[in-house]
């Protein structure tokens, strides 16, 4: 075979010719390093989340068309690429020479506010563009299937989309022949004028039309490729893989002949993560390049023949074709199919991955396979031996060498049989999340009757992540034909399987009793399904959207963002001679440290050092944390030692060469239940108490005592922790570039462990691709060891953490468990109300004593209780230190609150509802902290909230789809919100300014907080512009900096804005002020003039701004303060629809009400009630981290931890800001939205709660209904108690070791 010296091929128009490729290299990397197209992000390197998403086109010279399509470019190794055109962000269009119309629409939208993820998103819109100029909003969604953002919440990314539908309009459905515009909310007429925000958040009539003829052409260059030259087999060579890409079939059978253990890679879907992630090895890979007899498609009478060389995406279309074409009852399986293909990963993935090499990858959780199985289907191989056929049976997926691919063989095409008139074949998944998730159960199920008799001749069912291949009921199957299709066949049929397919109590995974339900609950619903010939219901997608100061100004950044052009910190190019860090983390949760052998690591090419605490010593720690663990560990994922190289893969080889030896230590603390019985607590315990709680007690009518669990969560961050530090080269002075929420920390922890006063050290954000909370302490420790290898070696060094190193080794959420006692009256007033709130604050204290003390300032929520006591204790356990996280210890204090309410009314015959509004703080009133509060807004949102939301007629409509359904339930709830906002004292809550006029007459203007996707950068731009009267365009804001800004507090709490916002309208002031005499003499004047008649009066045109801070303070021996500035108020209702039978849910609509004050930017505040609600929703529904009995993280990604997708958003989400009603000390008088939204996330935990019991009350279950968060198809399932939960096996606790541990 000849070799191939050069791989050709385009990127963005421009042609790239590559010598001596190395066959490991991704496009990814290639993209951001060799040609320096950063506008393609690193968000997961696993195809999870879908930002460094890229177009890929390729030329068929058969069918003389082109294919567009979508592509993770972190899976994409470059040698796979000859002959293609790769577009990128960049490519589409940039503000240096035009915008394309995706890119500003997503921008003026508002669909961007970190930004991190939108070059992703944008080429998932524009690809399916380049398909279909005119498509529709399914179509839209279902391309963003690969797609996360942690920000917006999805909303306005849709209204992008739906401003390329054929049909655009609010709804694109008119229900009785009326827009929902037209009728006002659910047919209720308009609430009064005063009522409405600034409705309108964007100006369709502005967007640059989408114009096909504008983009970029194919390169002519590479059709001629295609069709004139011969094709040759090419072979790339790297330090340690052989590339193989054979053109034609012959050359293909002979590379594998060559090499019968090479696997054959296509989409490098799977294959490529086992290399990266598992430690997979191959020193050979054959990769076909576009052979004919691979992508074949036939038509016989008998069925369809598919060539495995077809993408699933190609698979897809074909299916979804043929079910047009042929009579229904021919096409049962290709229905099935097309069911698991639409959820199956993202259209990414989907259209990488190829239908050979999913059947052959033979992955215990494949969704097609199964289907496959049932459906008869035969595989048609090819070696040099010659021809075979085998069946796609269960003794071929569970690689019975007997039914299994020789090693020489390729998989050539697959055969889809057409199903008959009497044969039924259905599809079932439960996963964590309804798309782009791996199941956690599948099946495939088939059966055929005996003509019009009911009688079943065949049957066969097999199921998927129930072992460790996918498993056939085969021998129940046989025992149950002959049987007719009846409720006592489907009694055997539970038993039997059940029997047949068993799980042991340890199985990897965990969720074993929940495994052992769905088993049965899918032969369940496919025997409803059978019972009534498919009967489905499916819902079209609904939507409503809702001076510079008070107007939706897009984001400062927007534009940027959308075209790739926003510079993140690992965007930045290259220092000379930089190196990378990468860290090495223990692998046990308590041990010693017996010793550390670095030989082997710094032996290898390119090593230059490895930093220990040794390195360190007396600069080793910094307040409460230890920089690099000394003698001991005390969580899996601790810091231990740095290795530094001259590249990023000679540095992550070497980490993994870093031999460290163990010896466990007692006890090992994992779980809070741990530490209370062994005592393990950070400090005292915080107490808040007010009335006289143990008279209270004594007159109630009823006690009732409970406790709930309440589980971690992630910030998942699209931006990992980045970092880049470089030594100026005299007088000690280092620049620091990094990714965080607080870059006077960073400046205090590296002048620390440098030796250095702080005004060596220069700490520069320019934007941060999302934090939440996370980047701030660790981010700290990890800037610090990299600012101690760059002065060390007088090189510039850089760090970016990889997505599973990430979440191991920063913490999230703290996970919390209470305890509570509450006593009330049969009315549903509550008296006396009695708490314990533990936390789980991992190994080191970071903030989690003051998410201890914000949880229980903050715990009252919405309601006056009379008599109270809470006490609260951060646990110190054996994981990675949680730290803050969007919300601060009220998401999880005020779900427990809520939780007593409901349980309250439940055992008082009362609706939730009705209990909440007998307890709510009604207007001047006090708090458990003797802080006075004025609460008539917080009455007004829930009144608002129930009239918008039709509560009352859409309960009754509820009750009523309830006694008509037996399998699903829905559920209503509605909550309501009181957040305060403040830091809790003045020193955290001051802020400073810098504004320049320059003598054209444009202003620069700096401030301390950082810009992470909030939009305060925006906002300050719109305050410098109200105070100087000056345009926006005339104002420019740089990254924030300690050069220019000094001693900035921590950017969080929802009050960045609010603080800095006050900072830099005094410094404009102050500029105002001094200018007023020169404005006077001209007052139909420029800036221009003004700046330049100042200048020649030597006027300084320079001003400082400083907010002192707002007044706060709380003293915790007495238990009273004024810790708080302001309260947010607002309500939340959310109706679901649960599936009995799997646990899974449908969020159908959500209302949100709120009163935000005066909105300085509508556009931008509604962006972050919708961003925080569905980050809440995830906390509360399907966020959930999963920790082995060694304090292992299972979830280190998007494949195993869910964030809400595009998917999981509510059908309708309706959200309205309150008209401001009173004047403040705060910015305009407006409110910080940052994290308040959060908890309202919690009304879709109530539905579900709601659905849940009314399905037991069904079932006739009275007994006390214990939920805990997260809500996870899981726990939703196993609550819903039925025949078939009582029918599974139940293991005995202690007879076996779980896969995970609740911590």
């Amino acid at each position: 075979m000849a070799s191939a010296p050069e791989l050709l091929f385009y990127v963005n128009g421009r042609k790239v010719i590559e010598k001596n490729v190395n066959p490991e290299t991704m496009l990814l990397p290639y993209l951001r390093k060799n040609l320096r197209l950063t506008g393609t992000k690193y968000g997961c390197g696993g195809g999870g989340c879908g930002a460094c998403t890229v177009m890929i086109s390729q030329y068929d010279p058969i069918t003389k068309r082109i294919r567009h399509y979508p592509a993770n470019a972190c899976l994409t190794p470059i040698c796979s690429l000859y002959g293609a055109a790769i577009t990128t962000v960049e490519g589409i269009g940039s503000t240096k020479t035009r915008i394309h119309p995706v890119q500003e629409r997503i921008a003026k939208c508002h669909g961007t506010q970190c930004g991190f993820c939108t070059p992703g998103m944008v080429m998932s819109i524009y690809t399916l563009l380049r398909n279909h100029p005119e498509p529709t909003l399914d179509q839209l969604t279902e391309a963003l299937g690969g797609n996360l953002c942690r920000c917006t919440g999805y909303r306005p990314i849709i209204d992008t989309c739906k401003t390329f539908c054929k049909t655009f309009s609010c709804c694109q459905s008119k229900e009785n022949g009326t827009c929902c515009l037209d009728q006002g909310i659910n047919g209720l007429p308009e609430l009064e004028e005063g009522n409405k925000t600034n409705s309108k958040l964007f100006s369709e009539e502005e967007f640059l039309p989408l114009d096909p003829t504008q983009e970029l052409i194919f390169p002519p260059e590479l059709m001629i490729m295609a069709e004139k030259q011969p094709p040759k087999t090419r072979v790339f060579h790297g330090d340690r893989i052989i590339w193989i890409s054979p053109v034609t079939l012959k050359e293909l059978l002979e590379a594998k002949f060559k090499y019968p253990q090479a696997p054959i890679v296509m989409g490098n879907t799977s294959v490529g993560p086992e290399m990266k992630f598992k430690g997979v090895f191959h020193p050979v890979i054959i990769s076909p390049d576009r052979i004919k007899e691979l992508n074949i498609v036939n038509h016989s009478c008998n069925g369809l023949t598919l060539g495995a060389g077809l993408s699933l995406a190609q698979v897809k279309d074909i299916l979804a074709d043929m079910v047009q074409k042929l009579p229904e009852e021919n096409t049962k399986t290709y229905h099935a199919l097309l069911k698991h293909l639409r959820t199956l990963a993202g259209s990414q993935i989907r259209n990488m991955a190829s239908l050979g090499g999913h059947i052959v990858s033979r992955h215990l959780d494949s969704d097609l396979n199964p289907l496959l199985a049932v459906g008869n289907c035969t595989l048609n191989l090819l070696s040099e031996e010659g021809k075979r056929q085998i069946p796609l049976n269960e003794k071929f997926l569970s690689k019975d060498p007997s039914a299994d691919l020789k090693p020489q063989e390729i998989l050539i095409s697959v055969n889809i049989p057409y199903s008959s008139k009497w044969e039924f074949v259905s599809a079932f998944r439960q996963a964590q999340r309804q798309q782009n998730a791996l199941a956690i159960v599948n099946s495939g199920m088939r059966v055929l009757f005996g003509e019009g008799d009911g009688i079943i001749r065949e049957l066969s069912i097999l199921y998927g992540g129930v072992g460790p291949t996918i498993i056939s009921a085969k021998n129940s199957c046989q025992k149950l034909i002959g049987r007719p299709w009846s409720e006592e066949m489907l009694d055997t049929a539970c038993r039997l399987i059940l029997e047949e397919v068993s799980l042991p109590g340890s199985a990897p995974g965990g969720k074993v009793e929940f495994k052992r339900t769905l088993i049965i609950s899918f032969l369940f619903k496919f025997y409803l399904e059978v019972l009534q010939i498919l009967k489905r219901m499916n819902v079209d997608p609904k939507q409503l959207p809702r001076d510079p100061i008070g107007r939706p100004i897009m984001h400062l950044s927007g534009i940027k963002h959308a075209t790739g052009e926003a510079i993140y910190c690992d965007d930045m190019p290259a220092v000379d001679r930089e190196l990378f860090l990468t860290f090495v983390t223990s692998s046990r949760a308590h041990a010693k440290i017996v010793s550390i052998d670095l030989s082997e690591a710094l032996s290898l090419p390119g090593v230059v050092d490895i930093v220990t605490a040794d390195h360190l010593q007396d600069v080793n720690s910094f307040s409460t944390e230890t920089l690099l663990a000394t003698d001991e560990v005390f969580c899996v994922g601790q810091l231990v030692c740095a290795v530094i190289a001259d590249t990023e893969i000679q540095a992550r080889r070497a980490a993994k060469q870093v031999k460290i030896v163990y010896q466990d230590v007692e006890p090992l603390i994992l779980t809070i239940e741990d530490a209370i019985r062994l005592n393990s607590f950070f400090k005292t315990e915080r107490k808040l108490e007010y009335g006289n709680i143990d008279k209270a007690f004594k007159v109630v009518d009823q006690i009732l005592e409970g406790e709930i669990h309440i589980g971690g969560q992630e910030h998942f961050y699209m931006e990992t922790q980045s970092m880049l530090v470089v030594p100026k080269g005299e007088d000690q002075e280092i620049d620091v570039y990094v990714s965080t929420q607080s870059p006077k920390y960073i400046q205090d922890v590296v002048a620390s462990v440098l030796k250095v006063p702080a005004n060596k050290v220069m700490c520069h954000v320019r934007r941060v691709g999302g934090a939440f909370g996370g980047k701030v302490l660790k981010t700290s420790t990890m800037a610090a060891i990299t600012a101690f290898a760059a002065s060390k070696h007088g090189r510039a060094v850089r760090c970016v953490l990889e997505r599973g190193e990430d979440m191991l080794i920063t913490g999230g959420r703290n996970p919390y468990f209470a305890k509570y006692k509450v006593g009330f009256m049969n009315d549903g007033r509550i008296l006396a109300l009695d708490m314990e709130h533990y936390n789980n604050g991992g190994s080191s204290l970071d903030e989690s004593l003051w998410v201890i003390e914000m949880g229980l300032l903050k715990m009252d929520n919405a309601y006056k209780f009379a008599n109270l006591r809470c006490r609260g204790w951060a646990c110190r356990t054996n994981l990675p230190s949680n730290t803050a996280l969007r919300g601060f210890g009220f998401p999880q204090a005020a779900l427990i609150t809520e939780s007593c309410i409901v349980e309250v009314a439940a055992k008082c015959g009362l609706s939730p509802e009705k209990v909440r509004m007998i307890n709510m703080y009604k207007e001047i009133d006090q708090t458990p902290y003797k802080q006075e509060i004025n609460a008539k807004n917080l009455s007004q949102c829930w009144k608002e909230c129930m009239a918008k939301s039709s509560f009352s007629m859409r309960r009754a409509a509820v009750e009523k789809f309830n006694a008509e359904n037996y399998w699903k339930k829905k559920g209503l709830a509605m909550v309501p919100l009181k957040y305060p906002v403040g830091v809790g004292s003045v020193a955290f809550s001051q802020a400073a300014a810098l504004v320049h006029i320059y003598l054209d007459g444009s202003a620069l203007v700096t401030h301390g907080g950082i810009e992470m996707g909030q939009g305060v950068h925006t906002k300050m731009i719109q305050v410098a512009s109200r105070e100087l009267r000056m345009p926006m365009s005339n104002v420019h804001l740089r990254g924030t900096s300690t050069e220019t800004v000094p001693n900035t507090n921590i950017s969080g709490g929802s009050v960045v804005a609010d603080l800095n916002g006050l900072a830099v309208k005094d410094a404009c002031q102050t500029l105002l002020k001094r200018l007023e005499p020169i404005i006077s003499k001209n007052p139909q004047g420029t800036w221009k003039d003004w700046a330049q008649a100042a200048f020649d009066e030597s006027i300084s045109l320079s001003a400082v701004g400083f907010f002192r801070g707002y007044e706060s303070h709380m003293n915790w021996e007495k238990g009273e303060g004024h810790p708080f500035e302001y309260f947010v108020y607002g309500a939340a209702c959310s109706e679901v629809e649960v599936d009995c039978l799997t646990g899974d849910h449908k969020n159908i609509r959500t209302d949100i009400v709120m009163d935000v004050g005066y909105s300085i930017n509508p556009a931008l505040d509604i962006g972050q009630v919708e961003g925080a609600f569905i980050q809440g929703m995830g906390l509360y529904t399907i966020e959930e981290l999963k920790y082995s009995p060694q304090g292992v993280l299972h979830t280190r990604g998007p494949n195993q931890y869910k964030i809400p997708a595009i998917c999981d958003i509510p059908t309708e989400l309706h959200i309205s800001f309150l008209p401001p009603s009173e004047k403040s000390n705060t910015l305009y008088s407006s409110k910080g939205l940052g994290e308040s939204g959060v908890f309202l996330g919690c009304s879709v935990f109530f539905a579900i709660r709601d659905a849940v019991s009314a399905a037991r009350q069904e079932r006739g279950l009275s007994g006390p209904l214990k939920l805990n968060s997260p809500l996870t198809p899981e726990r939703i399932r196993m609550a819903c108690e039925d025949k078939f939960t009582k029918m599974i096996p139940k293991d005995e606790p202690g007879s076996y070791v779980p896969w995970n541990v609740h911590i």
